[in-house]
């Protein structure tokens, strides 16, 4: 038996009171959600709603372990009614797989659309919804269930490396929401994912990407769809282009000609079926930064209307496709899905849709905040928003929910997220290299059993 509404939402509240389910008081448009929670059976500690409020705790906590959440329904179980439990994670780790992972991705795509309700015209890029795409991988456990899902790349050796999945993401350039995603083992590309999720894009939106989703046949997709592109054009394609015309200085039409190669993953009569030629627009921007040798992009588009679209509104839209890489560095860095925890695929797949539901609600609290004090939301620290979540949630737990003290708690929660703002530094150069040195270890170069460690590694050294 399914509950209503109402009856979820009093559960919630009373669990919010009760310092369970913590993270309701932060996002109260969640409070009802789509979770399966039978009333006619048995009553558990760690039912599907508990369960799920744990597990996004979990993944927004610094320590992010299973025990930890077990110690904090074993005190509040104690305080509240007396009883004690079992201080294993076995039952909670139970729990966490009844979660179905379809109503993970149900709730995830609840908060995408909550989050990109509340833009509005002044968000669109000329009128038109910019929805930016970049790949990345994740690391996990190696355990043999997950590496024969997701085996470790091939150069390294056996016993030595990780199992990596591929990602590619699909970011709302507005409010920096991850609107979808795709995953598969390394053996997979990234256009091959990208077109897993084609559903994602509707007509009149603007795709912007780096020069790895600039295939021909890629764009061509898009334009069936409705779907323009801006994308940097592949260092390597220099043949199969015809001018049409000269449209400015670093601004031309041009006509791109498909190759007689078929892709291995299309059949040959679909690959003939697609026209031969389509058109593009080339446009050559010149970066100038003082204190910086001048790097020259060529970037591809498929709106071709020069006056509508002029060429300097392409230089710095394709400026903001770095900001997918700073989203990418919030979720992994910032809140730790860089190396999942679990074991198996199954659970891994739980894990990585609680990271993305996790992102979506932090950037829910920054869009809020900017919207409210009218400040730019990526001005807004993101790292000092997942701390802020993590010192208030349990303070704001403690009140209940009809004290007015919440609501105060909540608004003031907001201006000091909008006081946190990110230093303006204009064409900082960030690069991607790390200051502090690791420990001399030895690397671990075979299996642990077989590995022998060398004794006083730390005195002998090469001689220069």
């Amino acid at each position: 038996m399914i509950p209503s509404p109402r009856q979820l939402t009093t559960h919630v509240r009373r669990l919010a009171h009760l310092s369970l389910a913590e993270l309701t008081q932060l996002w109260p448009e969640f409070q009802t959600l789509p979770l399966p929670m039978p009333l006619a059976v048995r009553e558990r500690i760690f039912s599907p709603l508990v369960t799920f409020w744990l597990f996004l705790s979990q993944v927004l906590s610094e320590n992010g372990s299973c025990r930890e959440s077990v110690r904090k329904v074993l005190a509040w179980l104690l305080i509240q009614e007396g009883k004690t439990a079992s201080p294993g994670t076995s039952a909670y780790c139970q729990a966490r797989q009844r979660l179905p992972e379809s109503l993970l991705e149900e709730i995830c795509g609840l908060g995408v659309r909550h989050l990109e309700g509340k833009t509005g015209p002044a968000d669109r890029w000329w009128g038109r919804t910019v929805k930016v795409v970049d790949g990345s991988s994740v690391s996990m456990p190696d355990t043999p269930e997950n590496q024969k899902l997701y085996p470790q790349p091939k150069t390294q050796k056996p016993g030595c490396g990780f199992p990596v999945m591929r990602l590619v993401a699909v970011f709302s350039l507005a409010t920096g929401a991850l609107l979808a995603v795709a995953r598969s083992a390394l053996s997979v590309g990234e256009t091959t994912l990208l077109r897993q999720l084609e559903a994602i894009f509707q007509a009149g939106d603007v795709l912007l990407a780096d020069r790895g989703f600039s295939g021909y046949l890629q764009l061509y997709l898009l334009i069936q769809r409705g779907v323009d592109a801006v994308v940097r054009n592949h260092q390597r394609r220099s043949v199969g282009l015809k001018l049409l015309r000269q449209l400015s200085p670093g601004d031309r039409l041009l006509q791109w000609v498909k190759t007689k190669q078929c892709p291995d993953w299309l059949e040959r009569p679909v690959w003939e079926q697609i026209p031969n030629e389509i058109s593009v627009r080339e446009i050559t921007v010149t970066v100038t930064v003082p204190g910086f040798r001048s790097q020259t992009l060529i970037l591809i588009t498929t709106l071709l209307d020069s006056s509508a679209f002029p060429k300097q509104a392409f230089a710095d839209l394709y400026r903001r496709r770095w900001m997918a890489e700073l989203f990418l560095r919030d979720i992994k860095i910032s809140l730790g899905m860089d190396v999942l925890r679990c074991k198996t695929p199954t659970m891994i797949h739980k894990e990585l849709w609680m990271y993305l539901i996790a992102y979506n609600l932090i950037r829910t609290l920054i869009f809020r905040a900017a919207l409210q004090h009218a400040v730019l939301p990526f001005r807004v620290s993101f790292k000092g928003t997942v701390a802020t979540v993590r010192q208030w949630a349990p303070l704001m737990a403690a009140l209940d929910p009809t004290d007015d003290r919440l609501y105060r708690l909540q608004q003031a929660l907001l201006t000091y997220l909008a006081k946190d703002l990110l230093p303006d530094r204009p064409n900082r150069t960030e690069p991607r290299a790390r200051k502090r040195r690791p420990k001399a270890y030895q690397l671990l170069s075979g299996h642990r059993h077989h590995f022998k460690e060398i004794p006083h590694r730390g005195r002998y050294r090469k001689k220069a």
